[in-house]
């Protein structure tokens, strides 16, 4: 089976994992595409082939890049040209290109939001590039500086956002069922 056969059987399960990642029924995402849940749904089990005319859409109901939401195979320029994600005042900036497992994100978080605990299926992994991040998980309040790392299961009520009045910087990994960042060290011998 050649690359773009591959990737072109990879299409359907894909589109699925996408659409489960966000939370859309097949349902609603009929309602903001335009295409009937029986096509979508025939797509997804890769009874129907994709075409530009049913992806595109798709694509932009997820907000998703059209390359992403395929799985198109990489084409030599290794570089990742996120595209920064804004919303009331925070950008989140995608790290990773494949939909699905661990998630890698470089989050700009401003000054002077309020806490406002949430909780979710996953967990979570920070660490503070620059200025100083605050904390809120579960009874615990915490304000790391940059350098400092915390992981926490999303399960437990938690909110993070500035500690001071200066924007905080950091990197997260994301993994929506439980995945967990494991770190491999070799031991020093002396």
């Amino acid at each position: 089976m050649d690359e773009i056969t591959k990737t072109l059987a990879q299409v359907g399960p894909r589109l699925q994992e996408v659409r489960k990642q966000h939370g859309v029924t097949l349902a609603a995402l009929s309602e903001a595409t335009g295409i009937s849940k029986s096509t979508l749904s025939r797509l997804e089990t890769g009874r129907r082939k994709p075409s530009l005319e049913l992806l595109l859409p798709i694509a932009q109901a997820h907000k998703v890049p059209l390359d992403e939401l395929v799985g198109a195979p990489a084409v030599g320029d290794p570089r990742i040209r996120a595209k920064p994600i804004r919303e009331g005042g925070r950008t989140m900036i995608p790290l990773t290109r494949q939909p699905g497992g661990l998630q890698a994100y470089k989050l700009i978080l401003p000054a002077g939001e309020q806490p406002d605990l949430k909780t979710h299926e996953g967990y979570e992994w920070l660490y503070v590039l620059s200025g100083r991040l605050r904390l809120c998980l579960a009874d615990h309040d915490l304000e790391l500086p940059a350098g400092e790392a915390a992981e926490f299961d999303t399960r437990l009520p938690h909110w993070f956002g500035s500690a001071t009045d200066r924007p905080v910087e950091l990197l997260s990994l994301f993994g929506r069922q439980g995945e967990r960042l494991h770190v491999r060290a070799r031991s020093v011998r002396k």
